[in-house]
């Protein structure tokens, strides 16, 4: 297998933000003002592959971006940051992918109402072998569920691992999981996939079902959870002065596939991943302050953690 020219290439959502934050949430019917707004380019996968070219990574997007205003920001947001934009399609007369993201000024904690045109969707025959066999890493959420799925079997069928982030149920995953071998899940999936309650159980399940190397669940606050080998490892999340909790998963995904490539064990990926997500955490926007190693670094040797006593048997 010849060297590949992308470290990572990453397949799925971008979006564009309005963020606005607020003092508090008001009650139910309630009305509160609002005391700044703010346009910021985010996305699941291109905030991701963001993070790991500004960590030195060779990346790669493949996604589709509407041709309004939001769809401007989001192509500008992306220059200039060592991203290769290639097959990045920009489609005409569809507004971008959009999101208002309320933020509680007290917490950090957002809440997200969004909204993806029918006319961003990518189809499997949009995605060739050569987008795909060009990376050594290959990273995707579950949207476009057939084109993630199609990207992923090529990625197996040439010996490519893939990485995938995944917060909600879509219909056809299936099809994908068999080949992923990172799978990294918001807190509620695996519950919702499996139907088993107790984490634990539910990673395991999954893991074993589909044959998985790391099966591992993001928990917000309180750091990540992951299964490998046969054994659960936890890593505690990081205590920071939290601003805006939007794109901290991203950022996570983006430092988890940097620790991939770089060959980290388990236990310092997601302690890496964690730092990175907190520190994105102390400003706002989805990308609002993507750190460096050496920021990460510092975080670890000297941060407090915030740890869920449930799985503190776990810890490395």
């Amino acid at each position: 297998m010849s060297e590949p020219r992308f470290d990572v290439v990453g397949v799925g959502l971008n979006a564009t933000d309005t963020m606005i934050l607020i003092p508090h949430f008001p009650s139910y019917g309630g009305k509160v003002p609002f005391l700044e707004e703010v346009l910021s380019p985010g996305g699941q996968v291109a905030t991701a592959v963001v993070c790991c070219a500004q960590l030195g990574l060779r990346t790669k997007y493949i996604g589709t971006i509407g041709d309004d205003e939001r769809g401007r920001i989001q192509w500008e947001s992306l220059q200039g940051t060592g991203v290769n934009l290639d097959h990045v399609q920009r489609r005409e007369n569809t507004p971008n992918q959009s999101a208002y993201i309320l933020i509680d000024q007290t917490t950090g904690e957002r809440t997200v109402f969004w909204s993806r045109p029918e006319g961003l969707r990518i189809d499997p025959e949009e995605i060739t072998p050569e987008q795909i066999t060009c990376a050594g890493l290959l990273h995707i959420d579950g949207h476009d569920t057939p084109a993630v799925a199609h990207a992923a079997r090529i990625a197996r069928e040439h010996g490519i691992p893939v990485t995938v982030d995944v917060d909600t149920i879509y219909k056809g995953f299936e099809n994908v999981l068999p080949n992923v071998d990172y799978l990294i899940t918001s807190s509620e999936f695996p519950e919702r996939w499996t139907g088993e309650a107790d984490p634990v159980k539910a990673l395991s399940l999954l893991q074993d079902t589909y044959g998985i190397k790391v099966a591992a669940m993001t928990l917000g606050a309180h750091g990540a959870l992951a299964r490998v080998d046969g054994k659960f490892v936890y890593s505690p999340a990081f205590v920071v002065n939290c601003l805006d909790t939007t794109g901290a998963g991203d950022v996570f995904h983006g430092a988890f596939c940097y620790s991939v490539v770089k060959g980290f064990p388990i236990g310092e990926a997601l302690e890496f991943s964690n730092a990175m997500a907190a520190l994105n955490c102390t400003a706002m926007g989805a990308r609002g302050r993507i750190a460096t190693t050496e920021e990460a670094r510092a975080l670890i040797s000297r941060g407090e953690r915030r740890v869920k006593q449930e799985f503190l048997p776990y810890r490395v």
